[in-house]
């Protein structure tokens, strides 16, 4: 079973084979595609029909909204135009703004910088994004 059918269980989304077809390509693009990959639903459905060619463009559309909605999937936006969808697994980007290029980090100490903001404003935090832009410093 992949990450997102697992998480889906426990969220209690009801998965059709389409779903599952669809949840197996996301759980699966990382690995085939690298840490980098971030698809779009354009390209998430021309990687489903290559299995399943009668899974519409409609239904990926549908399905990965359905899993944004119940926080399995993250939608990105990357300041690049079209959404970008992956796993939400708590991890952070960093965007080159030259090549588009993105690299995925976590850090402990931000981490644990942003829980003591939240709990310093009064908040327990629940959820976070952090997208920092920057260029290849020249050597």
């Amino acid at each position: 079973m992949n990450s997102i059918e697992e998480k889906c269980l426990k969220k209690g989304v009801r998965l059709t084979d389409q779903r599952k077809t669809i949840a197996k390509v996301i759980s699966e693009s990382k690995e085939v595609y690298g840490s980098k990959d971030h698809p779009d639903v354009d390209e998430l459905h021309k990687r489903v029909t290559a299995i399943d060619n009668k899974i519409s463009i409609a239904t990926v559309y549908r399905t990965v909204k359905l899993f944004e909605e119940a926080g399995i999937l993250v939608k990105h936006d990357f300041k690049a135009g079209k959404a970008r969808y992956e796993i939400n697994d708590d991890h952070n980007h960093l965007i080159d703004i030259n090549s588009g290029e993105i690299i995925e980090f976590v850090d402990k100490d931000i981490e644990e910088l942003q829980e003591k903001i939240a709990k310093k404003l009064g908040y327990n935090l629940v959820d976070h994004k952090l997208e920092l832009y920057g260029s290849k410093i020249k050597k």
